[in-house]
């Protein structure tokens, strides 16, 4: 059986990725669903929170855990931790499954891998506090602010994704003004690559949640 463990994008805490990991349970599979420093119910944290504070908590779990073996799946944001936190234990990952997801080079930031709509909304969402973007209104009501400064700052990487004997991408063809197109295009023509369409927006979990399930449960074969 595999161990997964699944990170939400901007504003979404564990919540949002509970459903898929209690139908990976009730497959007999390990499920993590995590929730990342300074959002949700670790908003007190925001203060000090960047991406390299996120990366550690999935660093961190895979170590407290004892994980070996690890899928991780990133979903939207999620694909920039779980890209740091496979370069940084990569002895504990096998697979990575990117869900509508940013895949970084070493170097590059959500701010700069986003579109201008959304960096226009990351900088007037600081408005009231300076250091977390609030949530868009058309999110899910258990959205909450999120720590600019993970989406500001820029990852560094020491390896290739090469690394890992399975790597797969997500692309919701159906979310109108998608940052991930070009992105698709890129991998879908990269041997190393699986690479699905599916007809649906960007919230995956809420539109499709039995083909993430079973793209998830093939990434751990």
């Amino acid at each position: 059986m595999a161990t997964f463990v699944l990170v939400p994008g901007g504003w979404h805490g564990g919540w949002y990725f509970e459903p898929i990991a209690r139908g990976l349970r009730e497959q007999g599979h390990q499920a993590y669903s995590v929730t990342l420093s300074g959002i949700g119910e670790r908003g007190h944290l925001a203060a000090g929170a960047n991406l390299d504070m996120h990366i550690q908590d999935v660093v961190s779990l895979l170590e407290h855990e004892r994980i070996e073996n690890a899928v991780l799946c990133g979903h939207s944001y999620g694909g920039m931790v779980i890209t740091g936190a496979a370069d940084r234990l990569p002895e504990r990952v096998d697979a990575l499954v990117y869900s509508d997801a940013y895949v970084p080079r070493d170097g590059e930031s959500c701010w700069e891998l986003a579109t201008d709509g959304f960096r226009q909304l990351f900088v007037a969402g600081t408005a009231a506090t300076g250091h977390s973007v609030d949530p868009p209104p058309t999110l899910d009501p258990r959205a909450s602010p999120h720590p600019v400064a993970s989406f500001l700052q820029r990852i560094r990487l020491t390896g290739s994704l090469d690394r890992f004997r399975r790597k797969d991408f997500i692309y919701l063809s159906d979310w109108r003004g998608t940052p991930f197109t070009e992105l698709y295009e890129r991998l879908r023509r990269e041997p190393t690559w699986n690479v699905h369409t599916l007809p649906v927006g960007h919230d995956i979990v809420g539109e499709a949640p039995q083909a993430l399930l079973e793209i998830l449960m093939e990434a751990a074969e």
